[in-house]
């Protein structure tokens, strides 16, 4: 009896101490709780507190794709590249930006002109990849423009890597970029084989392929101010009143003045004589 007595004793002791010691526990860890508890509604309120934008995400390929409503579509609207004078007042900021919508556009368009090409079918606006590229190229001159500013302000230098005039084997002059290399030249194996490789043609050589590539360059010229010369004419006679300046600066080497006075010359002629 008393054995019994002692032992509902024990179990009521151990019991209480349970509770009591689960009841410290719980009033320390409830802050911690209600911490776990409310975690995605406190880091939900902090984002709507703070109102930063993300971009929209995607966990496919989509984003290397064109918007499907232009899927199957022969004619696209765009617009033209950016110009130099458009990015100079931009700020680095922007500019950064502007880099990485770039890129992300040009992969667009290069994945679906080869999607296009593997399914047979026509590529709309495909100048649209040679804008994205005029715009990259216009961004990076503008950034190297800042840069040679700014250190030119610093240093009193360009900054960039030095460079010099050197003759190739053709014996044309072309501008290369000094390179760091772990091992001189003179000491390179690879180097100097692939320099005993190369051709050595003689000075008569060089003279008669030289002669003959200054001829083609020639001819090119006059190829392109022919050309030039012609579709002044026929901007003049199509719109006789447009603006002169932007001509100019659109054809620097057509003497447009001599052209619009022969224009107009051969127009009072013409009305002379229609008029006699």
């Amino acid at each position: 009896m008393l054995r019994r007595l002692l032992s509902s004793l024990e179990l009521k002791l151990s019991h209480s101490n349970n509770m009591a010691r689960d009841t410290r526990f719980n009033r320390r860890a409830a802050p911690f709780l209600q911490l776990l508890c409310t975690e995605s509604t406190c880091f939900q309120h902090q984002i709507t507190q703070r109102g930063f934008k993300t971009s929209q995400t995607n966990y496919d390929l989509m984003d290397f794709f064109d918007d499907k409503k232009n899927w199957g579509e022969t004619s696209i609207r765009t617009g033209r590249p950016w110009k130099l004078d458009e990015l100079r007042i931009k700020s680095n900021s922007d500019l950064h930006k502007l880099w990485f919508i770039l890129l992300k556009e040009r992969n667009m368009l290069l994945t679906m002109e080869a999607e296009s090409k593997r399914e047979c079918q026509l590529f709309p606006n495909p100048e649209r990849v040679d804008k994205v590229e005029d715009s990259l190229k216009n961004l990076e001159t503008v950034v190297r423009e800042r840069n040679r500013a700014f250190s030119r302000l610093e240093t009193g230098t360009t900054g960039e890597r030095p460079g010099s005039e050197e003759e190739n084997f053709l014996g044309l002059e072309e501008y290369r970029q000094h390179d760091e290399y772990s091992v001189p030249k003179s000491q390179n194996k690879p180097y100097l084989l692939a320099k005993k490789d190369e051709p050595q043609p003689t000075q008569k050589e060089k003279f008669w392929f030289i002669t003959r590539w200054r001829r083609k360059q020639l001819y090119e010229q006059r190829r392109d101010l022919r050309r030039h010369q012609y579709e002044v004419i026929q901007l003049l006679q199509k719109f006789p009143d447009l603006d002169v300046d932007a001509l100019k600066d659109k054809y620097p080497d057509v003497n447009v003045d001599a052209y619009i006075d022969r224009f107009w010359n051969n127009k009072v002629q013409g009305n002379r004589k229609s008029n006699h």
